[in-house]
Protein backbone atom coordinates (compact mmCIF):
# COMPACT_ATOMS: atom_id res chain seq x y z
CA UNK A 1 0.00 0.00 0.00
CA UNK A 2 1.24 3.36 -1.23
CA UNK A 3 0.67 5.60 1.72
CA UNK A 4 2.13 8.64 0.27
CA UNK A 5 -0.19 8.32 -2.95
CA UNK A 6 -3.27 7.90 -0.86
CA UNK A 7 -2.64 11.09 1.63
CA UNK A 8 -2.15 13.30 -1.78
CA UNK A 9 -5.39 11.60 -3.15
CA UNK A 10 -7.37 12.61 -0.11
CA UNK A 11 -5.97 15.99 0.03
CA UNK A 12 -7.32 16.01 -3.47
CA UNK A 13 -10.63 14.34 -2.92
CA UNK A 14 -11.32 17.72 -0.23
CA UNK A 15 -9.94 20.18 -2.53
CA UNK A 16 -12.45 18.77 -5.10
CA UNK A 17 -15.66 18.94 -2.78
CA UNK A 18 -14.31 22.75 -1.62
CA UNK A 19 -12.97 22.21 1.89
CA UNK A 20 -9.40 23.33 3.06
CA UNK A 21 -7.15 20.39 3.75
CA UNK A 22 -5.42 22.76 5.94
CA UNK A 23 -8.47 23.47 7.99
CA UNK A 24 -7.61 22.29 11.53
CA UNK A 25 -10.01 19.37 11.95
CA UNK A 26 -8.87 18.31 8.71
CA UNK A 27 -5.05 18.97 8.68
CA UNK A 28 -4.43 15.36 9.77
CA UNK A 29 -7.42 13.91 8.05
CA UNK A 30 -4.64 12.24 4.74
CA UNK A 31 -2.67 10.83 7.17
CA UNK A 32 -5.64 9.15 9.22
CA UNK A 33 -7.34 7.72 5.97
CA UNK A 34 -4.17 6.35 4.56
CA UNK A 35 -3.90 4.24 8.22
CA UNK A 36 -6.98 3.37 7.71
CA UNK A 37 -7.02 2.16 4.43
CA UNK A 38 -4.27 0.03 5.33
CA UNK A 39 -5.85 -1.51 8.11
CA UNK A 40 -9.73 -2.20 5.97
CA UNK A 41 -7.63 -2.84 3.04
CA UNK A 42 -5.58 -5.26 4.57
CA UNK A 43 -6.74 -8.78 2.73
CA UNK A 44 -5.77 -7.49 -0.48
CA UNK A 45 -2.69 -10.20 -1.85
CA UNK A 46 -4.07 -12.41 0.78
CA UNK A 47 -5.81 -15.82 0.40
CA UNK A 48 -7.27 -17.82 3.41
CA UNK A 49 -4.76 -20.39 3.21
CA UNK A 50 -2.82 -19.49 6.10
CA UNK A 51 -5.51 -19.40 8.64
CA UNK A 52 -7.01 -22.82 7.26
CA UNK A 53 -4.26 -24.46 7.14
CA UNK A 54 -4.01 -25.44 11.09
CA UNK A 55 -6.56 -28.55 10.84
CA UNK A 56 -7.17 -31.48 13.40
CA UNK A 57 -8.00 -35.08 12.55
CA UNK A 58 -11.33 -35.46 13.06
CA UNK A 59 -14.20 -38.88 12.13
CA UNK A 60 -16.90 -36.10 12.38
CA UNK A 61 -19.07 -36.11 9.18
CA UNK A 62 -21.67 -33.79 10.27
CA UNK A 63 -22.22 -30.04 9.24
CA UNK A 64 -19.79 -27.95 11.10
CA UNK A 65 -21.73 -24.14 11.00
CA UNK A 66 -20.06 -20.80 12.25
CA UNK A 67 -23.07 -18.43 12.06
CA UNK A 68 -23.53 -14.74 12.65
CA UNK A 69 -19.74 -13.77 11.97
CA UNK A 70 -19.87 -10.34 11.57
CA UNK A 71 -17.59 -8.79 8.79
CA UNK A 72 -16.97 -5.11 7.16
CA UNK A 73 -16.19 -4.88 3.68
CA UNK A 74 -16.41 -1.89 1.51
CA UNK A 75 -17.94 -1.45 -2.10
CA UNK A 76 -16.08 -1.45 -4.92
CA UNK A 77 -18.39 0.59 -7.08
CA UNK A 78 -18.69 3.57 -4.59
CA UNK A 79 -16.20 2.94 -2.00
CA UNK A 80 -19.03 3.00 1.01
CA UNK A 81 -18.98 -0.06 3.42
CA UNK A 82 -21.08 -2.70 3.49
CA UNK A 83 -21.30 -4.68 6.19
CA UNK A 84 -23.50 -7.73 8.06
CA UNK A 85 -23.33 -11.42 9.34
CA UNK A 86 -21.78 -14.68 7.31
CA UNK A 87 -23.04 -17.67 7.95
CA UNK A 88 -20.05 -20.49 7.26
CA UNK A 89 -20.56 -24.48 6.82
CA UNK A 90 -18.96 -27.51 5.87
CA UNK A 91 -18.93 -30.83 6.24
CA UNK A 92 -15.42 -32.12 7.12
CA UNK A 93 -13.95 -34.91 5.36
CA UNK A 94 -11.52 -36.56 7.57
CA UNK A 95 -10.45 -32.85 9.15
CA UNK A 96 -11.61 -30.42 11.17
CA UNK A 97 -9.96 -26.17 11.33
CA UNK A 98 -10.51 -24.14 14.50
CA UNK A 99 -13.33 -22.63 14.50
CA UNK A 100 -11.65 -18.98 14.67
CA UNK A 101 -10.22 -20.03 11.98
CA UNK A 102 -13.90 -19.42 10.07
CA UNK A 103 -14.24 -16.33 11.21
CA UNK A 104 -10.84 -15.24 9.71
CA UNK A 105 -11.33 -16.60 6.00
CA UNK A 106 -14.69 -14.54 6.08
CA UNK A 107 -12.01 -11.24 7.35
CA UNK A 108 -9.36 -11.88 4.48
CA UNK A 109 -11.88 -12.37 1.65
CA UNK A 110 -13.77 -9.12 3.47
CA UNK A 111 -10.79 -6.55 3.37
CA UNK A 112 -10.89 -5.75 -0.14
CA UNK A 113 -12.91 -3.62 -1.92
CA UNK A 114 -15.25 -5.65 -3.86
CA UNK A 115 -18.68 -6.64 -4.30
CA UNK A 116 -21.07 -8.99 -1.63
CA UNK A 117 -21.76 -11.95 -4.12
CA UNK A 118 -17.91 -12.00 -4.67
CA UNK A 119 -17.23 -11.93 -1.46
CA UNK A 120 -19.37 -15.17 -0.80
CA UNK A 121 -18.21 -16.99 -3.69
CA UNK A 122 -14.63 -16.66 -2.24
CA UNK A 123 -15.38 -17.43 1.09
CA UNK A 124 -17.29 -20.66 -0.45
CA UNK A 125 -14.03 -21.59 -2.72
CA UNK A 126 -11.13 -20.65 0.02
CA UNK A 127 -12.91 -23.20 2.33
CA UNK A 128 -13.33 -26.15 -0.63
CA UNK A 129 -9.44 -25.21 -1.71
CA UNK A 130 -8.02 -25.27 1.84
CA UNK A 131 -9.89 -27.44 3.70
CA UNK A 132 -10.69 -30.38 0.96
CA UNK A 133 -14.59 -30.86 2.71
CA UNK A 134 -17.23 -32.75 1.06
CA UNK A 135 -19.04 -29.68 0.54
CA UNK A 136 -19.65 -26.03 1.95
CA UNK A 137 -22.05 -23.42 2.14
CA UNK A 138 -21.99 -19.68 2.89
CA UNK A 139 -25.09 -17.27 3.49
CA UNK A 140 -23.99 -13.79 3.48
CA UNK A 141 -26.58 -10.88 4.82
CA UNK A 142 -25.46 -7.55 4.69
CA UNK A 143 -26.21 -3.78 4.45
CA UNK A 144 -24.85 -1.43 1.89
CA UNK A 145 -24.60 2.28 2.50
CA UNK A 146 -24.58 3.09 -1.64
CA UNK A 147 -28.08 2.30 -0.68
CA UNK A 148 -28.96 3.50 2.57
CA UNK A 149 -26.91 6.85 2.31
CA UNK A 150 -27.11 7.99 -1.09
CA UNK A 151 -28.64 6.75 -4.07
CA UNK A 152 -32.29 5.12 -2.95
CA UNK A 153 -31.90 5.53 0.55
CA UNK A 154 -33.41 2.79 1.83
CA UNK A 155 -31.86 2.23 5.24
CA UNK A 156 -32.20 -1.40 6.75
CA UNK A 157 -32.43 -3.18 3.40
CA UNK A 158 -30.41 -6.54 3.74
CA UNK A 159 -28.91 -7.98 0.83
CA UNK A 160 -28.55 -11.85 1.12
CA UNK A 161 -25.82 -14.32 -0.87
CA UNK A 162 -25.27 -17.56 -0.97
CA UNK A 163 -22.80 -20.07 -2.54
CA UNK A 164 -22.91 -23.65 -2.18
CA UNK A 165 -20.15 -26.23 -3.10
CA UNK A 166 -19.42 -29.92 -3.25
CA UNK A 167 -22.36 -32.00 -1.11
CA UNK A 168 -24.61 -28.63 -0.56
CA UNK A 169 -24.93 -28.10 -4.21
CA UNK A 170 -27.78 -30.55 -5.20
CA UNK A 171 -29.20 -31.57 -1.50
CA UNK A 172 -32.09 -29.55 -0.22
CA UNK A 173 -32.05 -31.65 2.66
CA UNK A 174 -28.39 -30.22 3.67
CA UNK A 175 -29.51 -26.81 2.75
CA UNK A 176 -32.47 -26.91 5.21
CA UNK A 177 -30.26 -28.20 8.06
CA UNK A 178 -28.57 -25.35 7.36
CA UNK A 179 -30.52 -22.72 7.53
CA UNK A 180 -31.91 -24.69 10.52
CA UNK A 181 -29.16 -24.45 12.34
CA UNK A 182 -28.62 -20.38 11.64
CA UNK A 183 -32.27 -19.71 13.06
CA UNK A 184 -31.33 -22.01 16.25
Amino acid sequence: MDAEKIKKAVTLLLEGVGENPDREGLKETPERIARMYEEIFSGIGQTAEVPLMKTFSSDAKEMVVEKDIVFYSMCEHHLLPFYGKAHVAYIPNGRVVGLSKLARCVEVYAKRPQIQEQLTEQIAEALMEYLKPLGAMVVLEAEHMCMTMRGIKKPGSKTVTMAVKGAFEENAVLQDQFFKMVRM
